[in-house]
């Protein structure tokens, strides 16, 4: 997969995780919400005529309300197929429609949601409920191969598993193995012995929760196992006949670390990242722990923080923004009605934003939303591209929290007056 390709695929499932957050927390009056998934295998003439049916059966229901509000959507995705003709979508099609309560259940919406899948989706639901069924959205979003980590040192191991961006520490003990050399006193050859015999049972107590760990129901549950390994254990697991040989297959890489434990874990990621070169965490830690350089090295062709960032973008002097996808910037056009004149406000979800300039004249709002959708759809349109990060690493916690969760590589170094203000140049000396 290129580049573009797997940048345009990270948006897209940002795109998709965003959509179920939002109809997750979607509530309706009985089953008058529906879930409409077509794979790319049916026919959408079918789903027209089931949902023609439908309509026929939904007039029988005995509560007023709960009739309108289900023929309503029912209406609506009949009309929304329509819009396809008789052309299923390569990867399928959801649909999801119904009228949306409030908290003191009072119909506050109606909403009607059609995608095609970023990737082929091979389920096929029909479901009226009181809320939105997104499980199969949920299963496009872990579809990427998870590897497992065995991180092994003399003194202790961790279990792992990393997909995408996301790792998982499933298990972890200690052990409390004899030293190489012996006090005075003790016999060479026991001693030896003794040794011997716990570095065995500590090599068969990692075999076997190896197994509890990768193993479900006979079968292999990751695409492929890293060993993270001392010195002194290099080949003792993988050449061990303790160890389970559908397991041992399943070793696509060996490496060595210096610490065990949770740092070995990060180690073991970095060291693996040839072969892991799909996961979106190498991807994730290696354009951070390149911005990070630019900053240390003070090349002057970066910027970060809102205001720094959106100037940069508005200039077009941006070659790569770096967005947290998590970002709770809320992005606000505000009109004066009189003389027309437009500006844009940037503020937290939890700020109130101003609708009165300098001036004392009085601002409508002309459109508001978060800065991360704002960008998601109009980021193309100032000839930059867009990547998407997590705060599941080191590095993109300490871009959520010290840069504000958005900066940029620049084509070109920009003048300070064209750049910020001396009061936002204080303020980022202080947050390097």
């Amino acid at each position: 997969m290129n580049d573009s390709q797997e940048l345009a695929d990270n948006i897209e499932q940002w795109k998709v995780k965003r959509l179920i957050q939002s109809l997750d927390k979607c509530r309706g009056l009985g089953t008058s919400l529906i879930t409409l998934i077509i794979p790319p295998t049916e026919q959408l003439s079918f789903a027209s005529r089931m949902v023609n049916d439908e309509c026929n059966s939904a007039t029988s229901i005995k509560s007023r309300n709960m009739r309108q509000s289900t023929l309503s959507a029912l209406t609506s995705i009949r009309e929304r197929l329509k819009l396809y003709g008789n052309k299923m979508p390569k990867n399928g099609l959801a649909i999801f429609c119904g009228e949306i309560l409030n908290e003191k259940d009072i119909i506050e919406k109606k909403v009607t949601i059609d995608i095609q899948p970023f990737r082929p989706i091979n389920t096929k639901i029909y479901i009226c409920d009181n809320k939105f069924h997104t499980e199969a959205l949920k299963d496009l979003l872990v579809m990427e191969e998870k590897y497992g980590f065995i991180i092994i040192d003399g003194n202790g191991t961790l279990f792992g598993t990393l997909q995408g961006n996301t790792k998982d520490i499933l298990n972890q003990f200690s052990v409390d193995l004899p030293k190489k050399y012996r006090k005075g006193g003790q016999s060479s050859t026991r001693y030896a012995r003794l040794r011997l015999e716990a570095r065995y049972n500590y090599l068969k107590k990692i075999a076997e929760q190896a197994a509890v760990q990768f193993i479900t129901n006979e079968k292999i549950n990751v695409a492929g196992l890293v060993l993270g390994v001392s010195a002194d254990f290099k080949k003792d697991l993988s050449e061990s006949e303790l160890f389970d040989e559908r397991l041992q297959s399943k070793i696509v890489k060996i490496v060595d670390i210096a610490y065990g434990g949770q740092n070995g874990f990060e180690q073991a990621i970095e060291l693996s990242a040839v072969t892991l070169n799909n996961a979106k965490f190498i991807r994730e830690k290696t354009v951070l722990t390149k911005f990070f350089e630019e900053i240390t090295q003070d090349t002057k062709k970066f910027c970060y923080g809102v205001e720094n960032t959106m100037k940069a973008l508005m200039m077009g002097a941006c070659e790569k923004v770096i967005l947290y996808e998590n970002l709770s910037i809320i992005r606000t056009m505000l009109r004066n009605s009189e003389t027309g004149a437009e500006e844009v406000e940037y503020c937290d979800r939890e700020d109130e934003i101003s609708t009165v300039n300098e001036d004392g004249e009085k601002l409508e709002v002309a459109e508001q939303g978060t800065l991360s959708e704002w960008l998601v759809d109009n980021y193309i349109m100032y000839g930059t591209e867009l990547e998407l990060v997590t705060d599941n690493s080191q590095e993109g916690s300490q871009f959520s929290r010290a840069f504000e969760g958005i900066g940029a590589f620049l084509r070109y170094q920009l003048d300070e007056s064209e750049g910020e203000s001396e009061e936002e140049e204080e303020w980022d000396e202080n947050a390097v």
